[in-house]
C-alpha cells in the first residue's frame, strides 16, 4: 500500500505496479500534492519546453493505472503500524498490507490571505527554486525571517533585479552566516515590522502588495511581479505520531536512505524531506521505496 499521490507516491506505484505487486494507492482527498499548485514547470527532466503541474501527475497516475495500480481518493483516518499485516483505516473501511509506502508530503505555511489564494501559481509562489527563472530582471518579495527566507532571497538575486524581505519582526531568526550574506547583497533590502495585508493583480499576474508597518499602521502599495512566501513547511505527518519516529518539526525520520525503523514501511518525499523538496528528488525517492519494498516481499516470501 502506498499512502500519497504525488511525484513521490505515484513513482512508488508505477514500479510496484509494474513489477506485479498490485499496489494500492491511497490518495487523498487532495490527490496530487504540491505540483497542483504548481502552473508551469519548466525543470522537470524530459520536458524541454515545460509542462503544467497537473499534467505531470495525470501523466504519472495514468502510467500507474496501466500497470494495475489501484486508487482510492479518500483521506487516512488511521493506522495500525504495529500489527502485522499493517491496517489502515479509510472512511470506515480497513485495508491490509504486508509492506507500506509513507509518501503523504508537505504544505507550506501560507499567509492566509485570500488574495494569496487567488495568485497562487501566477505570481505567489512557495519556492523559489521553482520558480525563480520565471522573474528575471523583474522586482520581488520574500516573506519570512528564517533561513529558508534567507536561503530563497540569496537565490532569488540570480535572476530577479530586487527581493524585498518583509519581516513581522525587528530581527530575523535565521543563522548569523545566512543573515551577514542577505544583509550585504546589494540587490536585497530588508522591510521590518511589516506584514503583507493584501496582493494585488489584473487577475493573471500579481503587480503590487499592499504591506501594514506593525508598529505605526501605515500602509503602503509597493509595485513588484511575485511574493515567494518562505515561512516553513507542515509535513504531513500527524497520522503517524506514536506509530513512526518524527522530529520536533513533524517530519519523519529516515532510517537509511527511505526506511523508517519499522520492517517493512518505507517513506519517500517531502515529508522526510526537510532540504530539497523538488518534484524529481521525491520521485527518485519513490523509486528507491519501491525497490526496497520489493525486496523485503521477496525476501520475506
Amino acid at each position: 500500500m502506498i499512502i500519497g499521490s504525488g511525484p513521490a507516491g505515484l513513482s512508488a506505484a508505477i514500479y510496484t505496479a509494474r513489477e506485479g505487486f498490485d499496489p494500492l494507492v491511497i490518495g487523498g482527498s487532495d490527490a496530487g500534492g504540491q505540483l497542483l499548485l504548481t502552473t508551469e514547470v519548466e525543470n522537470m527532466p524530459g520536458f524541454p519546453d515545460g509542462i503544467q503541474g497537473y499534467e505531470i501527475i495525470d501523466l504519472m497516475r495514468k502510467q500507474a493505472k496501466k500497470f494495475g495500480a489501484r486508487f482510492i481518493d479518500e483521506d487516512v483516518s488511521g493506522v495500525d503500524l504495529k500489527s502485522r499485516p499493517f491496517r489502515v483505516t479509510v472512511s470506515g473501511n480497513v485495508y491490509e498490507a504486508d509492506s507500506l509506502i509513507v509518501a503523504t508530503g508537505a504544505k507550506a505555511r501560507m499567509l492566509g490571505l485570500e488574495s494569496e489564494a487567488e495568485y497562487m501559481g501566477k505570481g505567489v509562489s512557495s519556492c523559489a527554486t521553482c520558480d525563480a527563472a520565471f522573474f528575471k530582471n523583474k522586482d520581488v518579495l520574500v516573506v519570512g525571517g528564517g533561513d529558508t527566507a534567507m536561503e530563497d532571497a540569496s537565490f532569488l538575486t540570480r535572476f530577479v533585479r530586487s527581493v524585498t524581505i518583509v519581516h513581522r519582526r525587528d530581527a530575523f531568526r535565521a543563522s548569523k552566516i545566512l543573515q551577514d550574506r542577505v544583509l550585504s547583497n546589494p540587490k536585497i533590502k530588508v522591510v521590518w515590522n511589516s506584514a503583507i495585508e493584501e496582493i494585488k493583480g489584473d487577475s493573471k499576474v500579481v503587480i503590487s502588495a499592499r504591506i501594514k508597518n506593525l508598529v505605526t499602521n501605515e500602509v503602503t502599495e509597493t509595485p513588484i511581479a511575485g511574493v515567494f512566501v518562505a515561512i516553513g513547511y507542515v509535513p504531513n505527518s500527524k497520522i503517524f505520531e506514536g506509530q513512526l519516529a518524527i522530529d520536533e518539526q513533524g517530519y519523519i525520520i529516515k532510517s537509511g536512505e527511505v526506511g523508517t525503523g519499522v520492517e517493512g514501511v518505507f517513506v519517500a518525499g517531502d515529508v522526510s524531506d526537510r532540504t530539497y523538496r523538488q518534484a524529481s528528488v521525491a520521485s527518485g525517492d519513490g523509486v528507491k521505496a519501491a525497490l526496497q519494498a520489493r525486496r523485503y516481499l521477496m525476501e520475506k516470501a
